[in-house]
């Protein structure tokens, strides 16, 4: 067996016309979804990049016990399973720089051998002293990025392979090149596109009509749109944007699928297609992600997968799935056994037979709100006003650096989590956080009648309901006792 496991991060499923859009081109992930499985009921775990990452290693939730950080010492992660019970050797090939910045070590050294495309968004890379400047009137996160407008000095604009996710598509395609007469690998291909900033040559923008020309704008700041700048054209203007950014990679991702026809790969190999979280483009009055609420644009996302004789080949898929399913299915696929503290189910079965498989998910941020959807609703809990929330590490390294000296010197020391096979770590007490915006009740809304989340329920009993699925749900994935006292539960 050969496994393929695409990931692209920031895919807004709403804009894809595999899952109703109707305004991104994107012709090689239609054919992915044409001649694969879609599942409609697709959704994420931990938000952003690396709390998603460490589930997609794990097959647990990362947001109920740690933010944004490294590997533990005690996980038990996909590539090590495959290698240490089937032999199967792995092969990461991105230019998702946060693995290679600090909070994101002992993710590539999982892998038997990886490849490392530079220069996306902040990565340091190039070196050069006298920094250019953002042109006058730039606005946005990329006008305050040294190393951003230092890479682009290196960068012929209108070049793809000046690039790095085309890039990461053309060392695949060695890959293959290399392996596509082997058995037993699995290549885990993961590009940063379509994440801001949204850069690619003009000719992917101009498919788009972006005539835009007022000022230097390719990456909103986090943050709610300005009344004064963000009007229609505007907002047009960076959805076009990134619909360049991401057409650009789905051409680069066809070049890999004709790779794959060349060598007839599609008889013994299975393609996984998804994303960590979606991105707003502007819905609800907001750009990106990580600080409002966990709306469906951000937490329901994309999953096509395409297996040799599958029975739904070409069918869509209305059991509900979430990220931590992917390290047990691909696991399941290598004929290999998720270790005990592994809650994600493999969705192997999904691929011939339309049966349920969870009757409730929950996804969020670290400290933040806690969300629940059972199919029909979606609900978010939040915290107790002055709540406390744990952070449980042995590796204290965060976004930036080390956790500071003073924190970790008033963190309790101890084995606190079940799952860390005895392991002592870090417990570092920190304030929950509320959403923005956030509303003084718990909002739930109508998957069926109100997926745009405008309209919240107001249903005590309802409200019970799902509270006590959460709470069933957060015993499920043990969740430590903080996040139960916090929540109210």
């Amino acid at each position: 067996m050969r496994t393929i496991f695409i990931l692209m991060d920031s895919l807004n499923r709403h804009h894809l016309r595999t899952y109703g859009g109707d305004m991104m081109q994107t012709p090689s992930i239609d054919r992915l979804a044409t001649q694969g499985v879609v599942f409609d009921n697709h959704w994420c775990g931990s938000l952003p990049c690396m709390p998603a990452r460490r589930e997609l290693m794990t097959g647990r939730l990362n947001f109920l016990e740690t933010p944004w950080g490294p590997i533990e010492p005690w996980d038990e992660c996909l590539p090590t399973e495959l290698r240490t019970q089937q032999g199967v050797y792995s092969h990461l090939i991105t230019d998702h720089y946060h693995y290679f910045h600090s909070g994101g070590e002992a993710y590539h050294t999982l892998f038997d051998t990886w490849e490392f495309e530079r220069g996306q968004e902040g990565d340091v890379w190039h070196a050069l002293v006298d920094a250019p400047q953002a042109p006058a009137g730039a606005r946005g996160r990329s006008r305050a990025r040294r190393a951003y407008w230092v890479n682009r000095e290196f960068r012929n604009p209108q070049e793809d392979l000046d690039y790095p996710t085309p890039r990461c598509f053309a060392r695949a395609m060695e890959f293959l090149d290399n392996n596509h007469t082997a058995d037993d690998w699995h290549l885990h291909l993961e590009v940063f596109d379509p994440h801001e900033p949204f850069d690619c040559p003009d000719r992917y923008r101009e498919m788009y009509d972006d005539t835009w020309d007022r000022y230097f704008y390719n990456s909103p700041d986090y943050a709610e749109l300005d009344p004064e700048q963000d009007d229609p054209e505007t907002v047009a203007h960076i959805r076009k944007s990134y619909a360049g950014a991401l057409t650009m990679a789905d051409v680069w991702l066809g070049k890999f699928l004709a790779k794959m026809d060349e060598y007839d790969m599609w008889e013994d190999t299975v393609v996984v297609l998804t994303t960590d979280h979606g991105h707003l483009l502007g819905e609800h009055g907001y750009w990106a992600k990580n600080y409002m609420m966990v709306y469906n644009e951000l937490a329901r996302i994309p999953l096509v997968v395409c297996a040799p004789q599958a029975s739904n080949a070409g069918a869509r898929v209305q059991s509900m799935t979430t990220t931590i399913d992917l390290m047990p299915t691909f696991l399941d696929l290598h004929d290999a056994t998720p270790p005990r503290h592994v809650r994600g189910v493999s969705l192997r079965h999904l691929l011939d037979d339309c049966e349920p498989h969870h009757d409730a998910v929950l996804f969020g941020y670290f400290g933040k709100d806690v969300n629940l959807t059972d199919g029909k609703h979606t609900y978010c809990r939040q915290p107790v006003p002055g709540a406390t929330v744990h952070h449980h590490t042995a590796m204290p390294r965060s976004y930036s650096d080390f956790i500071d000296r003073q924190t970790l010197a008033q963190a309790e020391t101890g084995v606190f989590l079940p799952t860390t096979h005895g392991v002592p770590h870090f417990r570092i007490a920190r304030a929950s956080s509320r959403h923005k915006n956030a509303p003084d009740y718990n909002p739930i809304h109508s998957l069926q009648v109100d997926a745009d989340q405008n309209t919240p329920i107001h249903n005590a009993t309802l409200e019970d309901q799902l509270a006590r699925k959460m709470r069933e749900l957060l015993t499920r994935h043990d969740a430590p006792e903080c996040q139960f006292a916090r929540l109210g539960l």
